[in-house]
C-alpha cells in the first residue's frame, strides 16, 4: 500500500515543488534603487565629464630644501596664511653655533680695521718726536766735534785716523736722524693704505660668512608660498621631513576664495567642447547640489585618464582633454578634492554640420 499510494503522492508534491521554484526564481527581479540620484544635465544635448574640485592657485605641495627634524610647526589644518608667513621648521642649532663662531671673528676684524684706521695714536707721537730731537742733538755734539779737529791748524797734532772716525760719526748720526724723522712721518702718516685694504677684506670676508650661515638658516625655515588656506598637514614637531618630491606632501596650501573644477573629457568628444558654452556641475551623491560653471582655460595636452571612480567598467587606459572651470566658494558646500559630475553644453554632430 506505501509503494502504491504513498509514493506517487511524494513524487507528484516533489514535482509541484519543483515547478514552482523554476517559475518565482526565473521572474525578473526589480533593480535596485541607486545609492544616490545620476546627475541631470540641463542641456539636451551635453558632454558629461568627471571632476575634481581644487584651489584657485591649483593644490600647492610644500616641501623642504634641507632635510632634518622639525622644531615647531606654526599652523594647522584651515589656517589661512599670508605670503612669507612660517609654515613649519627645520632644525638648526649647528648653524646657530657656527653662526656664534662667525660673529666672533666679525668682530675681531672690524676691531683691528678701526684700530688701523685710528692711527696715528697721540701717545705714539712724543716718543716719536723725542727719538728726532735726541738723533738731532746726537747729530749736533759730533759735528761740533768734527769741526773743532778740522779748526786746528797743525794738521800734525791730529791723526788722520781720528779725523776718519768724526767724520763716520757725523754721517752715522745724519743717518739716524734720517731715520728718526722717517719713523715720525710713518707714524703721523697713519695705517699703510695695503694693510687697511687687507683688514677691510677680513671684516667683508667675515661679514660674508655670516650671510651665509643667515642664508642657510632661512632655507630651514619653510614659509607659504602664497596667499592661501592650510588644506592638510602631514609633519609634527619631533617628526623628520625629507627633502625633495614625496608621494604624500609635508603640507598642501591653496586659494580656496574661488574654486576650480577640473574636468576630465574623454578624447572622443574633445571636438565637441566649446569654451563659451554654458556648463553645470552637481555634487557626487546630491544632485541637488549644483551650480553654473565659468569656463577657466582648456589645458592642451591629453593625457591618460586616472581612474576616478573606482568602477570596474570604467578605461583606465582613455585618454582625456583636461579643462578648468570655476565657480564661487560660498554657493554649494563642497571641499578641495572632492568629485562633482559635469554637463557641458555641445553640439551634436549633425547639429554642427548644420
Amino acid at each position: 500500500m506505501f509503494t502504491k499510494i504513498i509514493l506517487p503522492i511524494l513524487a507528484l508534491a516533489g514535482v509541484l515543488f519543483a515547478t514552482y521554484s523554476v517559475v518565482t526564481s526565473s521572474k525578473p527581479k526589480p533593480p535596485a534603487d541607486p545609492v544616490a540620484q545620476p546627475a541631470l544635465a540641463p542641456f539636451e544635448t551635453y558632454i558629461a565629464g568627471s571632476g575634481i574640485v581644487e584651489s584657485a592657485s591649483e593644490n600647492i605641495s610644500i616641501g623642504t630644501l634641507i632635510p632634518g627634524v622639525v622644531t615647531d610647526v606654526s599652523v594647522k589644518v584651515g589656517t589661512k596664511v599670508k605670503a612669507g608667513e612660517i609654515l613649519f621648521r627645520i632644525d638648526d642649532r649647528e648653524l646657530a653655533a657656527q653662526l656664534a663662531i662667525k660673529q666672533a671673528a666679525l668682530v675681531t676684524a672690524s676691531e683691528e680695521l678701526k684700530k688701523l684706521k685710528a692711527q696715528p695714536r697721540a701717545e705714539d707721537l712724543p716718543p716719536a718726536e723725542a727719538k728726532v730731537v735726541e738723533a738731532q742733538a746726537n747729530l749736533a755734539d759730533v759735528s761740533n766735534q768734527l769741526k773743532l779737529y778740522e779748526s786746528v791748524p797743525d794738521k800734525r797734532a791730529v791723526m788722520e785716523d781720528e779725523m776718519s772716525r768724526r767724520r763716520f760719526a757725523v754721517q752715522a748720526a745724519e743717518a739716524k736722524v734720517k731715520g728718526a724723522q722717517a719713523d715720525l712721518q710713518r707714524i703721523q702718516a697713519g695705517a699703510w693704505a695695503p694693510d687697511l685694504a687687507v683688514a677691510q677684506a677680513e671684516v667683508a670676508s667675515a661679514e660674508a660668512q655670516i650671510q651665509s650661515i643667515r642664508i642657510e638658516q632661512d632655507r630651514r625655515i619653510v614659509r607659504a608660498p602664497i596667499d592661501g588656506q592650510i588644506l592638510q598637514v602631514k609633519i609634527r614637531t619631533g617628526e623628520y621631513a625629507p627633502a625633495g618630491a614625496l608621494d604624500t606632501p609635508l603640507m598642501m596650501i591653496g586659494n580656496v576664495d574661488v574654486l576650480h573644477v577640473r574636468v576630465d573629457i574623454d578624447e572622443n568628444d574633445a571636438w565637441r567642447l566649446k569654451p563659451d558654452r554654458k556648463a553645470r556641475a552637481s555634487v557626487r551623491g546630491n544632485r541637488d547640489l549644483a551650480c553654473d560653471l565659468s569656463f577657466v582655460r582648456i589645458e592642451p595636452f591629453v593625457v591618460p585618464k586616472r581612474s576616478l571612480t573606482g568602477d570596474s567598467s570604467e578605461r583606465v587606459d582613455t585618454r582625456v582633454l583636461q579643462v578648468l572651470y570655476s565657480f564661487p566658494r560660498d554657493v554649494i558646500p563642497v571641499y578641495v578634492g572632492q568629485q562633482m559630475d559635469v554637463s557641458i553644453d555641445a553640439p551634436t554632430e549633425l547639429q554642427k554640420t548644420k
